[in-house]
């Protein structure tokens, strides 16, 4: 990881879980970028895994998953290649970089199937130790009434299979009961979150506030039409964060944390329309980069997540919330508190305060359920999910000693 992320001794964090402070004094923990949900070939996506995997650590991530839909790159998968001028022109570009390790056939029409490379076949030509991982994933895909229910796995071990059910709480619940007797019978770290609840408006937070176990969801996902900010009847879903965030608390459950996400499916035409990489991605404080360090650290939540504003410091003492982002010449910055009354935790999310500026802090009251912070600057966001959108930051959000 670049220098920029490392601690040192110079920097000393306190996050909170579920209101138990843990202090992490002179750490040698650092910065770990990581996507956690990605497409390719062996689902929907337009791409082979090598070029993908080329392209984030290339763009500088420690980190990455392919999370294709009820699936793992296991076995034998050959992808017949459309005839369009996009797809085309990516198997010459792969061809030509990857020459002999390619293997293909010509059909007696003359169309290009591509055998795909599995995890075990690509992972090597990417991962360094300490320096870049890849995290088999596994976007469980399921449905009710035509309502689309996706969750992605990290760390899976063994594919999990769509089951259906009575319900969208239901359905969530076994995928997140699926996941746990998984980790539970392997001994290996996973986690299960939930996907762009507002994708054709399928998840509510009344579904969410159901669930047993559900840590992560994804506060921001780069695909164009998962609708992040909401609309005039149905919430963004930084107000279906407070809500369920509110309701948990209130009925004794853990902390939900927010992630920002690519959900990447299009690596040949940069717009609008399409699912690109690089548009949202977590910022991971933790001791190596393996799953299990990065895992553990997640569930502390010792993250962040971004769309490009880079925070230099979070500290939190079990009674105040100081943050910083590292300053760009030229960009302004408003740091935003976010939390929700004890005394009235039906009206969630409440702006608590805002500075000016690259630094804020925040008190905590006794009132006060919880806080988070969210960083917005002025700097446009370069391919942006939506026009107009600046770059943000969002924290993971603390509770009082």
């Amino acid at each position: 990881m670049k220098s920029s992320f490392l601690f040192f001794a110079l920097l000393t964090l306190i996050f909170v879980t579920c209101g138990s402070p843990e202090k992490i004094e002179e750490s040698t923990k650092q910065w770990y970028k990581g996507n956690l949900h990605t497409h390719s070939y062996w689902s929907d996506g337009d791409d082979y895994p090598e070029m993908i995997m080329d392209w984030y650590k290339s763009h500088d991530y420690d980190f990455v998953v392919l999370s294709d839909h009820n699936t793992l790159a296991v076995g034998e998968k050959w992808k017949l290649i459309p005839k369009s001028p996009s797809h085309e022109s990516g198997f010459e570009k792969y061809l030509e970089k990857y020459g002999d390790q390619v293997i293909f056939r010509e059909d007696s029409v003359g169309r290009i199937e591509v055998k795909l490379k599995t995890l075990a076949e690509y992972a090597p030509m990417f991962e360094e130790k300490s320096e870049f991982l890849i995290i088999q994933s596994q976007e469980l895909t399921e449905s009710f009434e035509k309502k689309p229910l996706h969750m992605n796995v990290t760390n899976i071990q063994k594919l999990i299979p769509a089951e259906g059910g009575n319900s969208i709480p239901e359905i969530l619940q076994n995928g997140l009961d699926r996941v746990k007797a998984q980790r539970d019978s392997t001994g290996i770290p996973m986690f299960l979150h939930i996907n762009h609840p507002n994708f054709i408006w399928a998840i509510t937070p009344e579904d969410i506030i159901e669930l047993t176990g559900e840590r992560f969801f994804e506060v921001y996902n780069g695909h164009p039409q998962v609708n992040n900010y909401g609309d005039s009847l149905r919430p963004s879903m930084e107000v279906l964060w407070d809500k369920v965030q509110a309701a948990y608390l209130s009925a004794g459950k853990p902390l939900l944390y927010g992630l920002a996400v690519d959900d990447a499916h299009n690596y040949h035409v940069f717009d609008q329309n399409s699912s690109n990489p690089g548009r949202g991605w977590v910022m991971v404080l933790a001791e190596d980069l393996n799953p299990e360090s990065l895992i553990e650290a997640m569930e502390l939540g010792d993250f962040y997540s971004t769309t490009g504003v880079t925070l230099s410091s979070i500290e939190f003492d079990g009674e105040t919330l100081k943050v910083e982002a590292q300053e760009e010449a030229g960009v302004t910055y408003e740091i935003q508190f976010f939390g929700t009354k004890k005394s009235s935790p039906e009206i969630s999310g409440i702006l608590l305060s805002k500075v000016s500026g690259n630094k804020g802090s925040y008190n905590l009251q006794e009132d006060d359920m919880y806080v988070r912070a969210k960083v917005i600057s002025s700097k446009p966001k370069e391919n942006p999910y939506q026009i107009g959108d600046t770059e943000v930051a969002w924290t993971q959000p603390v509770m009082k000693k």
